[in-house]
């Protein structure tokens, strides 16, 4: 299996090539788009700041790439926000893959949230053999709203999608790469889609 991991300088790629490592597979970081194509999955990882990633995006112009694949594609974390229609961070527009937008917790909160939350209904082949309020490890000071295709959600402050879903398109605000057992079973349930 040909798994490519999206390598647009704008993310956490080196701990998701060692988790899907330890599921015995060896992942090829990329950004040529004849190599993301013809992958059996994509991985679309993100750290940092929205614009400044979609930017870089448009640079290597996989914004019109992404949108088009076929096969199955994770986002984690900015990346599934980029794969939403806009984020409030940097007044960016998004790839437009998710119909839904990204925006900013309140200051009721500490922001960003980091560590351990819980996940709630799951929805989708993706969260099989995890259980509802499993934990998962997320950093984000943004979120996406909810909406039609949420596959999961969390709370803090509100409620707000920690997974999404279109399609091939699958989109995670939490990191499965440091999620432990949990997080190592979802990227084995995307390897097995």
């Amino acid at each position: 299996m040909k798994v490519v991991i999206i390598n647009y300088g704008a993310g956490n790629i080196q701990s998701i090539k060692f988790a899907l490592k330890r599921l015995g597979v060896e992942a090829i970081l990329s950004n040529n788009v004849d190599e993301i194509r013809n992958a059996d999955k994509v991985i679309f990882p993100g750290v940092g700041e929205a614009s400044s990633a979609m930017k870089k995006l448009r640079e290597s112009k996989l914004d019109v790439v992404i949108p088009t694949l076929t096969q199955p594609v994770l986002g984690i974390c900015l990346g599934m926000q980029l794969m939403c229609n806009a984020s409030e961070e940097g007044n960016t527009k998004g790839l437009g893959i998710f119909d839904t937008e990204v925006v900013r917790f309140s200051d009721n909160v500490k922001v960003p949230q980091i560590g351990w939350n819980t996940i709630q209904n799951l929805e989708s082949p993706l969260f099989k053999g995890i259980r509802e309020n499993e934990y998962m490890y997320l950093v984000h000071s943004f979120y996406a709203k909810k909406s039609s295709e949420m596959i999961a959600e969390s709370e803090y402050d509100i409620q707000y999608a920690s997974a999404l879903q279109k399609d091939n398109f699958y989109g995670v605000q939490f990191h499965p790469e440091k999620s432990s057992k949990a997080g190592s079973l979802i990227l084995q349930n995307f390897l097995n889609l």
